[in-house]
């Protein structure tokens, strides 16, 4: 507006003129009037100043003629029209249209500019808040009938779709396809070549009661079901009983187990653990049954199905991915047994302890039926023929990609095969990923939820074979992963039951997951599922069986699953009962309960992939190390016995405790708005957990190297056990075993310390 007062200015105050150089005809269209006017007023001044000061002398003529005088007021019209309609076109440009209807507003005309945002920049829409994702989320949720995928995806309810089958294969195409129809930015899938182990085709496995000679003086059974991955061979010994085969259950027994068949009941730990524990002992081999106490199945001729590798990942290819054109080394894992395993149905169960005498401990809680050991003139013979098999699977993604930093995401998945049917084990899991795929890319798409950070969503293969899948892809990037995923969450059997609601996740997930639970109400008594100040005390470890274990203790990625469930197991996993009409008449709140799983999952991923800050609460890992600290001090007289110090492995406590107080610092002073500055934050939260898989072992030989949560002589859980070995069985206790664990652990936590200090000039420990 200034400039066109100067040039109205020029034209009256009978300043030189150049119109030659200002096209009217061009002064229609809104967007070159104003530019090209504005062109020629900056010429016309510079033309003017140069003509002022060469020509000062130069006068004005006196007299016009009328000619003239018509020709300048017709231009001044012309100008004054064509100024009207190239400022009306540019408003309707840059302004709301209720602004351009005020062209003849006085302000206006006086040349009163409108405010620089209103003009240049046009309002962007807010940034949602935490209440309408929330609501958004609900009120989606709320519309979906989780229950009708899950029979759709269970098909023909007595079919298994064991990793491999064709059924399985079908079911990888129908989730990919499914994530392509919803839209979600790309879809792909991981190719991966593994051995299982399979029942033998030629031979039946088989479980005989024979004298002292060896002679069959009966058969007890030969199973339906199958321990993947137990070895081959046939063996004969008494049979005693274990209980559930615990480390505990062992000690407790007045009877040893070296030279014998066990048996023992399922739950409690894996069928890998109870297949170590026996192993560790010299038993010749294990049976695994389920009791009629523990798990109330009507059927007791029901096959039972499990494996006894004690890892995760395709136990032949170690340390490595089982892509196509990996090279695989001629190794196997340590984890898997030197002796047999076989499951065994209850009603074969009841007939071995009809041969066997001393009745079980009242401390069991079995059934009657239970007794100890085999008379000294019968013994068991067992005989297993499963085979090796190299089979074909599919990992299945979808992502939606984040908004500001697509290269940080939070993965989550649930396993799709079963040995069953399994409606429990993976059906309702795999519903949940795909519904909740199909709400994140319909919120994204309509909602206007736009998440900072990626969400992958993942359907494993080969999960009932120790998460192979999930494991093998983790093995293909293991080394940049941890830089680029920062949570994990699995959805496998997140419904067992109604009555309780339990966790198993990493402590930097704790504060997040407590906020969650005081959000989300419990379908069937409609109160918060927060009720309990004291849950994390009650947070059980993952086990070998969860998808989320290797994300944790391989990768160092904090991981979490959770489930509705009862006090008891959940009898039917791996079994052919596993079937969605069981389920639905064990759970009768099936849908609602699944809604609430959904709900839990879906507040995650939005807290996660949505805030500016990482919602990883780093300082939880205090309290843990604060624990082994006060456990260790149980034992400072065996320590300085030895003449040792717990001195460094104080000051890589506080080391710790520092470099967590000095990033919350760094925190609370940042400028949230200041995204490079959040991103450099984030990263050194991301670092927590991997830094806490020791740098002193082998991924190879070692490969769940979390000091916490992992599984070898390295972690703290095994340093423990090791003082404690000192004062029971000074025999069997190692010095330089024990010197060599407390010197990993302490430099294990002060590599952590370090890490969260950020660079190497903000670290000020004083080695």
């Amino acid at each position: 507006m200034d400039q066109a007062r100067s040039a109205f200015s020029n034209l009256f105050g009978g300043a030189p003129l150049s119109y030659t150089r200002f096209s009217l005809a061009r002064q229609v269209d809104g967007d070159n009037s104003h530019v090209e006017m504005k062109l020629a007023v900056d010429e016309e001044e510079n033309v003017d100043n140069n003509v002022r000061s060469n020509h000062a002398s130069l006068t004005k003529p006196k007299r016009f003629n009328g000619s003239f005088c018509y020709a300048v007021i017709a231009v001044i019209i012309f100008f004054l029209i064509g100024f009207m309609i190239g400022y009306l076109g540019y408003c309707k440009r840059v302004e709301p249209k209720s602004e351009c209807g005020r062209s003849g507003d006085s302000k206006e005309i006086e040349g009163t500019e409108p405010p620089e945002t209103e003009e240049y920049f046009p309002e962007t829409p807010s940034r949602l808040l935490w209440t309408d994702l929330r609501t958004m989320l609900s009120e989606r949720l709320t519309a979906t009938e989780f229950t009708n995928t899950i029979k759709r995806l269970n098909g023909n309810s007595y079919v298994p779709r064991e990793a491999g089958s064709q059924k399985d294969e079908s079911l990888a195409f129908f989730i990919e396809n499914q994530f392509r129809e919803f839209k979600l930015n790309k879809v792909w899938r991981d190719e991966h070549f593994v051995k299982i182990q399979v029942k033998g085709s030629n031979a039946q496995s088989s479980v005989t009661v024979v004298n002292g000679s060896g002679d069959m003086i009966s058969l007890v059974e030969n199973p339906t079901g199958y321990v993947a991955y137990s070895k081959a061979t046939t063996v004969t010994g008494k049979l005693v009983h274990a209980n559930f085969g615990t480390k505990e259950d062992y000690e407790a027994l007045s009877y040893p187990v070296n030279g014998s068949l066990v048996i023992v009941r399922a739950g409690e730990i894996t069928f890998a653990q109870k297949v170590a524990n026996a192993e560790s002992l010299n038993a010749v081999g294990v049976l695994i049954y389920m009791d009629q106490a523990k798990f109330p199945i009507v059927n007791a001729k029901l096959p039972v199905f499990g494996h006894a590798h004690l890892g995760t990942g395709d136990p032949y290819t170690p340390g490595f991915p089982s892509f196509n054109h990996t090279q695989f080394p001629p190794s196997q894992s340590s984890g898997l047994p030197n002796i047999p395993v076989q499951t065994i149905s209850r009603a074969a169960a009841e007939a071995l302890f009809a041969n066997m005498k001393g009745d079980c401990p009242s401390s069991w809680k079995t059934d009657s039926s239970c007794r100890l050991e085999f008379p000294g003139d019968k013994n068991v013979k067992l005989t297993v023929n499963n085979e090796l098999k190299e089979i074909r699977i599919f990992n299945v993604f979808g992502v939606i990609k984040g908004f500001e930093e697509p290269d940080r995401y939070v993965v989550i998945g649930a396993q799709r095969d079963a040995w069953g049917p399994g409606a429990a084990k993976s059906s309702v899991g795999t519903a949940l990923l795909l519904e909740l795929a199909r709400i994140f890319s319909d919120m994204v798409s309509k909602g206007g939820f736009k998440p900072s950070r990626s969400i992958v969503f993942a359907s494993w293969g080969a999960g009932d074979f120790g998460a192979i899948g999930a494991t093998e892809w983790l093995e293909g990037y293991l080394s940049s992963l941890h830089l680029k995923a920062f949570t994990y969450i699995n959805l496998d059997k997140a419904v067992l039951g109604a009555k309780n609601f339990k966790v198993s996740a990493s402590p930097l997930l704790y504060s997040l997951i407590e906020k969650t639970m005081q959000e989300v109400k419990h379908p069937v008594t409609g109160l918060s599922l927060y009720r309990d100040s004291n849950w994390i005390n009650k947070v059980e470890k993952l086990s070998f069986d969860n998808a989320a274990f290797p994300f944790l203790a391989y990768s160092g990625i904090p991981a979490l699953s959770f489930c509705f469930c009862e006090d008891t197991e959940y009898p039917y996993l791996g079994t052919t009962m596993d079937t969605y009409e069981v389920l639905s008449q064990n759970v009768p709140e099936l849908s609602r309960l699944t809604r609430a799983a959904a709900e839990v999952a879906g507040q995650l991923l939005i807290k996660l992939s949505y805030d500016v800050e990482l919602n990883l609460n780093y300082d939880m890992y205090n309290d843990k190390i604060l624990s082994f600290v006060k456990d260790m001090n149980q034992f400072r007289a065996d320590i300085k016995e030895m003449g040792l110090s717990l001195q460094w492995l104080y000051s890589a406590r506080g080391d710790f405790f520092r470099a967590t107080s000095r990033l919350t610092t760094d925190y609370k002073n940042a400028e949230r708005a200041n995204r490079v500055v959040m991103r450099e934050i984030n990263d050194r939260i991301m670092k927590v957990e991997y830094h806490f898989l020791s740098p002193y072992v082998s991924p190879r030989e070692s490969p769940f190297r979390h000091i916490f949560w992992g599984s070898g002589s390295h972690t703290l859980s095994a340093l423990l056990e090791h003082l404690k070995l000192r004062q029971k069985n000074s025999g069997a206790f190692n010095e330089t075993l024990l010197r060599n664990q407390l010197a990993l652990a302490t430099w294990t936590i002060q590599g952590a310390a370090n890490a969260l200090s950020g660079d190497i000039w903000d670290i000020d420990n004083e080695f």
